[in-house]
């Protein structure tokens, strides 16, 4: 394993350092956002693997659209079979052990590169789109792109779109050392409207009914924090009470459209300490001010993590 995600690391290292093309920001930005179309509004079919320090995974994607509705399946190929199922904005889950529930929602986000869906439009404002070149994945032909945050304080990706269906064939997530954390990688696919007819079978399955998803109250917290990386605004916040620990917790949650933390504030105890946990792409930031424990978690680089929990302006807070 350790060799495999060795060799993974330099092929991405290489691809990513050896070339001297120049950046092309409005074409590349304009493929990306075929990319974003086309795993939209195509029937297609992927068997593909991810690949992270914690392991391999293999998995297969279907994706359709009968009569303007979104119809998909995530399959987990090896092991317990686990499942997940998209009909319309309803998301199934199907999991051993647990009762099958459904929520509302766009796509299917689980086990999924979250910039497959992401909106480039709105993410030029603060990341650059660079074209690398071109190289073969899955036996197809593919443009290769970079996407990087111009303030570098996250985390960037690598993408290899087939050159005929605009769709993604591998996608590397890269620290800010180049390193790669994450690997989606495609094995074979078809696009054809034998997948649309596979997945046309769903529209009269029994799913699970849909979970109400409570709404956040309208509460007034007296913290910010005093820097973000541009882009990043506030999608909730919320308090709430953990009974297990006879304290409550403030949590405000950011996203750019790419990647997302939480900033979550609860009242310091005797086992409270400063700490920097990370786990592949996501980084856990503690650190203590004032009898507050302040926690920054999400996909962030460490250093990110640190000064946004630094920078933190407790106002009112005792």
């Amino acid at each position: 394993m350790k060799q495999l995600w060795c060799a993974v690391s330099l092929l991405a290292g290489s691809l990513l350092w050896s070339s001297t093309a120049p950046a092309q920001t409005s074409a590349s930005g304009a493929l990306l956002q075929q990319m974003e179309q086309a795993s939209q509004n195509l029937n297609y079919e992927f068997a593909y693997i991810n690949i992270s320090r914690i392991g391999i995974e293999s998995l297969r994607y279907r994706h359709a659209v009968v009569d303007k509705r979104v119809f998909a399946q995530l399959l987990q190929m090896d092991g317990p079979r686990r499942e997940v199922i998209q009909r319309g904005s309803d998301i199934s889950y199907f999991e051993p052990g647990l009762d099958p529930f459904s929520l509302p929602g766009n796509h299917i986000i689980d086990a999924l590169p979250s910039v497959i869906f992401a909106n480039f439009a709105k993410l030029a404002s603060t990341y650059d789109f660079i074209t690398v070149g071109r190289s073969r994945i899955a036996d197809q032909m593919c443009d290769v792109l970079r996407i990087v945050s111009r303030d570098g304080t996250r985390y960037s990706y690598v993408v290899w779109l087939d050159v005929d269906t605009k769709l993604p064939l591998r996608i590397d997530l890269l620290d800010r050392d180049g390193e790669t954390l994450e690997q989606f990688r495609v094995i074979s696919f078809a696009v054809d409207e034998g997948v649309r007819n596979l997945m046309q079978g769903l529209e009269k399955a029994n799913l699970p009914p849909t979970l109400s998803v409570p709404k956040d109250d309208k509460i007034t917290l007296t913290w910010q924090p005093g820097w973000l990386p541009a882009g990043m605004s506030l999608v909730s916040q919320n308090r709430r009470d953990i009974p297990t620990m006879n304290k409550s917790m403030e949590t405000r949650l950011y996203s750019d459209g790419l990647f997302s933390f939480a900033i979550n504030i609860t009242p310091a105890d005797k086992s409270s300490t400063t700490q920097t946990l990370r786990t592949g792409r996501r980084t856990v930031q503690t650190v203590l001010r004032n009898n507050n424990e302040i926690t920054v978690v999400g996909e962030l680089p460490p250093s990110t993590a640190k000064r946004i929990a630094d920078s933190i302006d407790l106002r009112s807070q005792k």
